[in-house]
């Protein structure tokens, strides 16, 4: 199909973007791998396509006082491959690797696909688990959100009008973290059916810090405080695993029912924690 006529602008400052952003239906273009496809079916009609490529160093990952910053326009293969990235949070380098192909990978952004906010998408179950911040902005405001208050509802986040994601704050990792992301990829789209995100540490042979975050079982990704305090309480892992997702909402459709996405969120849960505690020192 051939979208509805819009406006197109390419700024060339974020003020300019931020400024075009504050009236009339407009929708932000990143990498475009979800609103492309969403405005040739007709599902998405914006009045204009405000075109965020051409604005200087979106697409930066540094790290400093123990924070790596990954601004929105940073690609997954940026990521993925980013020699900050997989010193200092490899845990959400290796999730980017697992995000749909190359292809994808080079276009998608990171800050593109949190804020359209897929409830089957991959670095939620990374963020909460690193217990990342979403700084967000507009012409009038600079705010910082927890990852976890940030994703709302399917398709739904804290963004308020005008406002666009600018970057990633991820308190950087640990050297003696193990970490670990498992997903079932749905085989038409590679989107997380159940993905789950592992973080652990050891101290003298138990575990001292256990964050575990979940994406695709429910309407948005989440923390499983339950099983983490199994962890950290000196729980084995297979009794934590198996708690995971325990008294969530769980999603159900065509491809997997509402059971069988909490089986998958307690097995593969189980694999990424077997993963991560041989990686922790």
């Amino acid at each position: 199909m051939i979208p509805q006529a819009f406006d197109y602008s390419s700024p060339r400052s974020l003020h300019e973007a931020l400024v075009l952003l504050e009236t009339g239906e407009h929708k932000v273009l990143a990498g475009g791998m979800s609103l492309i496809p969403m405005m040739k079916l007709r599902l998405a009609t914006p009045g204009r396509v405000v075109d965020l490529s051409r604005v200087p160093d979106l697409n930066r990952i540094s790290e400093s006082g123990g924070v790596v910053r990954i601004g929105a326009m940073a690609t997954h293969r940026e990521i993925e491959t980013s020699p900050v990235a997989r010193a200092h949070c490899p845990l959400l380098a290796e999730t980017a690797s697992r995000i749909g192909d190359v292809q994808v990978r080079n276009m998608g952004t990171i800050g593109g696909s949190i804020a359209h906010a897929d409830p089957a998408a991959d670095y939620p179950a990374a963020l909460v688990a690193l217990e990342a911040r979403v700084r967000v902005v507009s012409a009038h405001s600079d705010r910082t959100l927890e990852a976890a208050e940030f994703f709302l509802d399917p398709f739904t986040t804290a963004l308020a009008p005008g406002e666009i994601v600018l970057e990633l704050e991820v308190p950087a990792e640990d050297s003696s973290e193990g970490y670990r992301y498992e997903k079932v990829a749905n085989p038409a789209s590679g989107f997380a059916v159940v993905g789950v995100a592992v973080r652990v540490k050891k101290n003298g042979g138990r575990i001292s810090l256990a964050r575990i975050g979940v994406t695709g079982m429910g309407p948005r990704a989440f923390r499983d405080r339950a099983a983490e305090k199994l962890l950290e309480e000196g729980a084995d892992a297979a009794r934590a695993a198996a708690a995971v997702g325990a008294g969530q909402e769980a999603n159900a459709d065509l491809y997997a029912s509402a059971e069988y996405r909490r089986h998958l969120a307690a097995v593969h849960a189980a694999r990424a924690l077997a993963v991560a505690l041989s990686r922790a020192s």
